[in-house]
């Protein structure tokens, strides 16, 4: 039964709609495609989350039109119910829709539908066609759960969910034992970061009777209000909650599942690993934003693991070959971004970092994808080189898409990144610096490979080169949306030197209005300071893209040797999946082994092998009483019957 706790709201059944159709997709597909024709697939699990994208854009036409209200939030259901609990215990199945949720859903359903196009032609040929659709949906439908969850027991099925599918997508092809153990190694270390999340919502219970947002929330602000919050508590929350969206996130130390989750198809990389899921840690944090408010201490955590991330991740891309580990570790470093604008408070600059993150990212991962098409499966860049001619829209978006992840202006990067730099710079210069460094290492390795991929002279087999062509339309279409997104969706956030209107925080301002008691006064930067910094970043970023074309556009300029010194530390990722394989895989494998042979072999099994032996062994000897001799059955029958009366006799003489 539902239950609408405001009016003016969305309309319940179009909420319904768009929760359950990508779930309806997936049956459809999991258990009839098989039987059903390859453009059916596509067309069902591509059309679902067209029809989800224009029913969230109703939305978000009705929330700043305001035809509908700030917060709508919808019961289905009480779900669990205990009135008669000494503390009572009610968590219902809601939803709740507001300008957070529904920007998060644009993004999820409209670039989830561009995948899922780019799909159609990208896994035409491939066997498993109705299940990658169906996984697909599947996931779209829990990452819906994930951000419109109106509390945070919803949200954690949304949570767990998306961890599931990305176990299904990244050992899709489960025949190949390193994508099997690169799915494990996803759900493993992304359950590491949900325990930290699930015993954080526990104590948010236990704080404040509730885990609904609605109820939560406005008890945290009036506690602040009345003095009464206990901080150490609140700084225990929010550090689980960070645990959590570590994990999720892939940021130091939960950060080496991402790059070995490329092993997924390049759709999985582009949706999962670059434009929702991994963003779901960011979405929390900013969900949860009084609560982080509360604990500046876990702010500062949050912020100097963001930065580090950002560093660290950084400088393992420069020495990557594989085009995808690339992007992957690109994607580590960006998320760092965002956790560092996230620490520093600035949770609409997090959130706008993470729009444009999508649009360049996805682009650039489709892009990769339609590369490796063209090289039938190839993805070492030392072996590309001068693919602009053949795939002259590949290489056009990819540029667009190399250009607004580096921060040069107009791309939709250099706004995002911008700010995020002028927040810092507001905070610490030497936070700033850093993080102007990442940026330019960004810059520095995107631009390696772009020119090594498109650029100069063919490097791979005249096989291979006979081959080349450009992606069919159902690849490039997606391409060519993205690049359009990449290059225009900054400017729904100009900074203030451009103009007093940034469309963004404007938009997110009523979600993010209760932080008003929390800002402390400082002066924003002058005009002149900004466009300072914005020049010096930029700068820095133009130099990088000629340095990197004076290098690597040369035939001489890619050596297939294998790398030494430092460059050796950074293409083997300063060796941490090593010492994690050494100071905690091995060790527990160890002690695995050990209580196997001691306690399940050497107790376990022979406790049920003992059992099993007694069994026969009893059996053997009283199936020889069964001998057929009807005489013998007489015999027993007295013999037992008077053994029966004495046992009564004796019994009742002893008055029992």
């Amino acid at each position: 039964m539902q239950e609408i706790l405001n009016t003016n709201t969305v309309n319940p059944s179009l909420l319904t709609a768009l929760i359950l159709l990508p779930l309806i997709g997936f049956i459809i597909n999991f258990f009839f495609g098989n039987k059903l024709p390859k453009s059916v697939i596509g067309i069902l699990g591509s059309g679902i989350i067209l029809v989800n994208f224009i029913i969230v854009c109703s939305f978000f036409l009705g929330i700043t039109n305001g035809s509908i209200s700030e917060s709508s939030e919808i019961n289905l259901s009480k779900w669990i119910n205990v009135p008669d609990a000494s503390i009572p215990f009610n968590i219902p199945f809601g939803f709740l829709i507001d300008r957070l949720s529904i920007m998060m859903l644009l993004i999820i359903t409209g670039i989830g539908f561009l995948i899922h196009v780019y799909s159609i032609g990208y896994m035409h040929d491939d066997k498993g066609y109705f299940r990658f659709f169906a996984y697909l949906n599947l996931f779209i439908f829990f990452m819906q759960l994930l951000v419109t969850g109106s509390n945070y027991l919803v949200l954690f099925i949304g949570w767990e969910g998306v961890g599931l599918c990305s176990y299904l997508l990244i050992g899709f092809w489960f025949k190949n034992q390193e994508y099997n153990n690169a799915a494990k190694k996803a759900f493993i270390m992304n359950r590491i970061g949900d325990l930290g999340f699930l015993i954080g919502l526990f104590w948010v219970f236990e704080q404040f009777n509730s885990i609904t947002f609605s109820e939560v929330f406005p008890q945290a602000q009036r506690m602040l209000a009345d003095g009464t919050i206990n901080s150490s508590i609140m700084i225990f929350i929010t550090i689980l909650f960070f645990i959590g969206a570590t994990g999720k996130s892939a940021q130091l130390p939960l950060f080496t599942w991402l790059p070995d989750a490329m092993a997924g198809p390049t759709p999985v990389s582009a949706l999962i690993h670059a434009a929702t899921m991994v963003t779901a840690g960011i979405y929390l944090c900013v969900r949860s934003h009084v609560f982080f408010a509360l604990a500046p201490f876990t702010s500062d955590i949050i912020l100097y693991v963001g930065l580090a991330t950002a560093l660290f991740a950084g400088t393992i891309g420069i020495a990557q070959n594989d085009i995808k580990k690339v992007l992957a570790y690109s994607t580590v470093s960006q998320l760092g971004f965002m956790f560092v604008a996230v620490g520093l408070g600035a949770y609409s600059t997090a959130m706008f970092h993470l729009t444009t993150h999508a649009f360049f990212k996805a682009l650039m991962f489709l892009g990769s994808g339609s590369v490796i098409h063209a090289m039938g499966g190839e993805q070492d860049i030392r072996k590309m080189g001068g693919l602009k001619s053949k795939m002259p829209i590949t290489f056009i978006t990819f540029w667009i898409g190399c250009l607004a992840i580096s921060g040069i202006a107009p791309f939709a990067g250099f706004f995002s990144k911008d700010e995020i730099l002028a927040k810092a710079f507001e905070h610490n210069t030497i936070v700033w610096g850093l993080l102007l460094l990442a940026s330019l290492i960004t810059a520095f390795y995107m631009f390696r490979l772009l020119f090594l991929t498109f650029h100069g002279s063919f490097r791979g087999t005249n096989d291979q080169e006979h081959h080349l062509h450009e992606s069919p339309a159902t690849m490039t279409f997606p391409l060519i949306v993205l690049g359009v997104l990449s290059l225009v969706g900054g400017f729904i956030g100009l900074p203030a030197v451009f103009s007093s209107n940034h469309a963004l925080n404007n938009y997110l301002e009523p979600v993010l209005k209760d932080l008003s008691i929390l800002k402390e006064g400082h002066e924003e930067l002058s005009h002149s300071m900004e466009l300072t910094l914005m020049a010096i970043a930029m700068s820095g970023a133009l130099i990088m893209l000629f340095w990197c074309f004076k290098k690597f556009t040369k035939s001489n300029a890619v050596s297939m040797a294998e790398p030494t010194g430092f460059t050796k530390v950074l293409a083997n990722k300063y060796y941490v999946d090593e010492i994690y394989d050494a100071i905690i895989v091995r060790p527990f494998q160890a002690i695995s082994k050990f209580l196997y042979n001691i306690f399940d072999k050497g107790f376990i099994d022979a406790m049920v092998d003992a059992t099993g032996y007694i069994v026969s062994v009893s059996g053997n000897v009283i199936r020889k009483l069964q001998t057929g001799n009807v005489g013998f059955y007489l015999f027993a029958m007295t013999i037992s019957a008077l053994i029966l009366i004495l046992f009564n006799n004796v019994l009742s003489h002893f008055n029992f």
